[in-house]
This record gives structure tokens, C-alpha cells and sequence, in this order.
């Protein structure tokens, strides 16, 4: 798990993201995320469907889902760059529930009743996140808010640094809001004079101190001794290049003041050499 979702579960948002895999069958692999929101511990599925994926799933027709969406009764989690859908295991269950309930003689306008006074019938196996108001990035969406290419957001991910929320069968990423806070740090990271690779070993300092916080017991003394030795020298390090980077702005901040005076003090004799010139 990459640093800087790790790092921003414990100071963003009250979040905590723990990823883990589980097989079904051998066949396919599954990542979960434990989410910790306002007290409660939520699970919530990262793989992302389109809308016939979902629609063969729940095995319903597009009208019907049209239906369910134009009376509120469900909604995607968010939309791509085109403007088409995307949905989770979180929207697949909800749908077969509405599904089933119609199924009873239930019809949309009651179900929409049921869920507004007491919800949905909740799974015993797990909880589930809230339903998510959509708030996820395409890597589109996340260069354009945090001012760099597509292909540098690839970069990133392909360094390890950053990793996408949820991601589809075809490759397709979506990344929470908070990436644009996560991204805006990387870009920090690089005015201060840091390669990427200076930044991924950064990542792996601290993605080793979340994991010694969380179980202290399954490193070697030693070995986590000197990680987090080598963690202190990096945060001095950081320090220092911080204060020189302070120092820096203060001279050019001085000096730009004084030599903008000095401009309009030239622009002032210029514009009177002109006047004087054209009075004779």
C-alpha cells in the first residue's frame, strides 16, 4: 500500500485504509478497503463496473435502471470523462435488493418509502460504506484539478507512490478526492529538491512506521530500529531543505519589492523623457 494513501489516513478525514486480497475460487482476486469513518468500520469493495456489466449482473434492462435513477432509488458513484457511469459492489447489491423487494409486490414508490424510513435490509457479513455521493476522479479529472498531465499521474502510480481507489477489469482508475490533497504534497516534495525516487523512498519509511503502529510485535527490533532512525534523518532533512526553501522566498521576496519600486521608478523618468520630448 502506497505511502501517501497510507500517510493520509491518519491525519485526513479520520480515514484508514487497509488493503487485503481474497480468492474466490482461484480463480479471481478481489481488494477490499476497511475504511474507519466517524466511529464506524466500513467495508468497502475497490473493483468498478460499467453499466451492462452491472446490468447483466443484477439481470435487469436499461429501463429499468433508468427508472430506479430517475426516482432516486439508486444512483453510480460517479461518471467517466465521458460522461458514462460507473458502479461498485456496493451499487450491485443495493440494486438486487430493489430487485428482490419488486419481486415481493413491492413497487418503486413503496421501495423508495422503505429505503427513506428505514433502508435497505442490511447484510449480515460485512458493513458496508454509506453510499457514496460520487465524489471519485478519472486520472483525466485528478491531473486537470491538480495542474499536471494525465501521463504524470501514470508516472506516479507506476512508481508506486500513488495508487487509484478502485479500478475496473480493463485497466480504468478512479481515485477519491483526497488524491488532489496527496498529489498537491508530491508536487511540494519536488520544489523541495526531491526525485521521484527520493519521494518513494520516502513512501516506504513511512508505509513501514503505519505498519509498526499497527502491529509493533511482527518486526525485528533491529530492523525496525534502523528504519525508523533512517525516518528521523529524513524528516530533519525535509526540515532543513524547508527552512532554506523559507529563506529563499524571504531574499527574492525582499528583493522583488525593491527592484518593482526601482521598475515604476524607471517607468516614471521614462514616461517624463517622453513628455519632455514631445513639448519640443
Amino acid at each position: 500500500m502506497p505511502f501517501f494513501r497510507s500517510l493520509i489516513s491518519t491525519n485526513v478525514k479520520n480515514h484508514i485504509y487497509i488493503d487485503f486480497s481474497l480468492n474466490y475460487n482461484y480463480t479471481y482476486t478481489y481488494t477490499y478497503i476497511l475504511i474507519y469513518l466517524n466511529g464506524q468500520v466500513y467495508l468497502m469493495d475497490s473493483q468498478i463496473y460499467n453499466k451492462d456489466e452491472l446490468l447483466r449482473k443484477v439481470e435487469i434492462n436499461e429501463s429499468t435502471l433508468n427508472e430506479w435513477e430517475n426516482m432516486n432509488l439508486f444512483k453510480p458513484i460517479g461518471f467517466t470523462d465521458e460522461n458514462q457511469p460507473y458502479y461498485s459492489v456496493m451499487n450491485i447489491e443495493k440494486a438486487i435488493k430493489i430487485k428482490k423487494l419488486i419481486e415481493l409486490g413491492y413497487n418503486p414508490e413503496e421501495i423508495k418509502r422503505i429505503i427513506k424510513k428505514v433502508g435497505l435490509p442490511k447484510n449480515n457479513q460485512k458493513k458496508n460504506i454509506p453510499d457514496d455521493d460520487g465524489e471519485y476522479l478519472t486520472v483525466g479529472n485528478l491531473a486537470e484539478k491538480v495542474d499536471v498531465s494525465p501521463r504524470t499521474i501514470k508516472h506516479w502510480e507506476d512508481k508506486g507512490i500513488i495508487e487509484p481507489d478502485m479500478r475496473s477489469e480493463g485497466g480504468f482508475r478512479l481515485y477519491s478526492k483526497i488524491y488532489i490533497y496527496l498529489c498537491n504534497l508530491i508536487k511540494d516534495l519536488q520544489l523541495f529538491g526531491y526525485t521521484l525516487e527520493e519521494i518513494k523512498t520516502i513512501s516506504d519509511y513511512f508505509r513501514d512506521f503505519l505498519a509498526a503502529q499497527n502491529d509493533l510485535g511482527s518486526f525485528n527490533t533491529e530492523s525496525l530500529s534502523d528504519k525508523l532512525e533512517n525516518m528521523i534523518v529524513e524528516i530533519d532533512r525535509l526540515y532543513g531543505k524547508m527552512t532554506q526553501f523559507k529563506e529563499g522566498i524571504q531574499r527574492w521576496d525582499e528583493l522583488l519589492k525593491k527592484k518593482k519600486k526601482e521598475v515604476f521608478n524607471l517607468i516614471s523618468q521614462n514616461q517624463k523623457r517622453r513628455e519632455n520630448k514631445e513639448t519640443k
